[in-house]
């Protein structure tokens, strides 16, 4: 293995593993720290935890576990994952987890960069944008389990951290690599530990990554890891021998768990051609509606492709967690997601659409698989996916802000072989 990456959510981890099969890396999403070895032609290796939103105490145990096993893979390069619009409370998790990991490594400087132009997440003079509104304006000011109520990232991050944050502006960005090296340089002589470096364009990303040949640690979006096969490539390290995706024919359903605007949106649009089942938090919390009920709805609809979805604003979000709990809710949606994945699988269900960053971490972990073939790009930042639970299984899990609004068509489409 080559590439050493650690995503701190599952769907982050697919968005990663995306962009580095497609430029050229074989690349295996894991999920969880794995038991056993890497298969010997996997030249990325993508590790997704679910640590973004725990304490950041555990979130640094985990992290550090997959960067051991890692390291015993042969990794020449490691990268900490996370989201590009800098999902984070102001004790963590990304700060803490970074410089955990770069002390580890014993690296300084080490770049911080979530931008992702593809879908809008551009970083100007150290400040996030989405879709050229500061991420303060974008809707994610509004997020049920970490508010981003301040664009300032090198600001956001000093709040995490114990060492100085550091800025590489944009006008030495566009300059090239070399004055992107050389500012990353001066960053370690004054003892920055974590540098925020702007991008506006892919162009900017490709010269980071130039930029990043022998670094042994960068953090950021799936963005900055745009120009990294590149490097390996250059050095002749890769066999170019394609993925490993198996598409699958089957039974099909989408389970959406994302309050986000894009996933309503999504929704909208899905439910008016096939049957939907709406999760009503207050009747899950009562007792009245269970997975096995909703389960019952499915699979009576299978031939259809039915959705059950969960996709309440932020603002009814907030009061039904008022009523019965911020954790409480949280646990309640994702094992009713788990569950019903679970149930749908076992009577046969192959193909299987995820919207959601906590709800695919919920299905991924109860369905129990331990790797992910990467495969076609369904949308930008989203795979087609494939594993195996007994019988093969084609999964899309999907950011709740990723996706064109007929995502859930096309996924379904996609995991199955077939054009959208």
């Amino acid at each position: 293995m080559l590439l050493g990456c650690i995503a701190d959510d599952f769907t982050g981890a697919s968005d990663l593993a995306n962009t580095l099969a497609k430029g050229g890396m074989r690349t295996t999403q894991f999920i969880g720290v794995p038991a056993g070895e890497a298969a010997a032609d996997c030249e990325a290796g993508v590790v997704a935890l679910k640590s973004r939103s725990i304490p950041a105490s555990a979130a640094i145990g985990q992290s550090l576990a997959a960067l051991d096993w890692l390291r015993r893979q042969g990794c020449r390069q490691f990268l900490f994952k996370y989201c590009s619009t800098f999902d984070s409370t102001p004790k963590g998790n990304i700060g803490p987890v970074g410089e955990a990991l770069a002390d580890a490594l014993g690296a300084k400087a080490v770049v911080a960069c979530p931008a992702f132009p593809a879908t809008g997440r551009t970083i100007y003079q150290g400040h996030l944008f989405v879709n050229g509104r500061l991420l303060s304006e974008s809707g994610m000011e509004k997020h049920p389990l970490n508010p981003m109520t301040d664009p300032d990232l090198r600001r956001w991050l000093a709040l995490q951290t114990r060492t100085p944050v550091g800025l590489v502006p944009w006008p030495v960005v566009s300059r090239g690599a070399d004055a992107i090296a050389a500012a990353l340089r001066e960053a370690a002589g004054r003892g920055e530990t974590l540098v925020i470096v702007d991008a506006i364009t892919d162009a900017d990303l490709l010269a980071i990554g130039a930029a990043l040949t022998d670094a042994p640690f960068l953090t950021g979006g799936s963005g900055i890891a745009l120009g990294l096969p590149a490097n390996f490539a250059r050095a002749g390290l890769l066999a170019n021998t394609g993925s490993a995706f198996e598409a699958v024919e089957g039974p099909a359903a989408v389970l959406a768990g994302s309050c986000s605007g894009a996933t309503q949106e999504q929704v909208k649009i899905y439910t008016a051609r096939h049957p939907g089942l709406a999760l009503e938090i207050d009747r899950l919390m009562s007792g009245s509606l269970t997975a096995e009920q909703a389960h019952a709805f499915m699979m009576e609809r299978i031939g259809l492709a039915p959705i059950c979805y969960s996709t309440a604003t932020p603002d009814e979000v907030r009061a039904m967690q008022e009523r019965h709990g911020r954790e409480a809710v949280a646990e309640a949606i994702e094992r009713f997601f788990g569950d019903l994945a679970v149930m749908l699988n076992d009577r046969g269900v192959v193909r299987l659409v995820v919207a959601g960053g906590e709800t695919s971490g919920a299905v991924v972990s109860a369905l129990e698989i331990d790797r992910l073939d990467i495969g076609p790009e369904i949308d930008p930042g989203v795979p087609a996916l494939s594993g195996r639970r007994g019988q093969p299984l084609g999964l899309a899990l999907k950011s709740g802000n990723f996706g064109a609004a007929d995502f859930f068509e096309k996924a379904a489409a996609t995991l199955a072989g077939r054009a959208p």
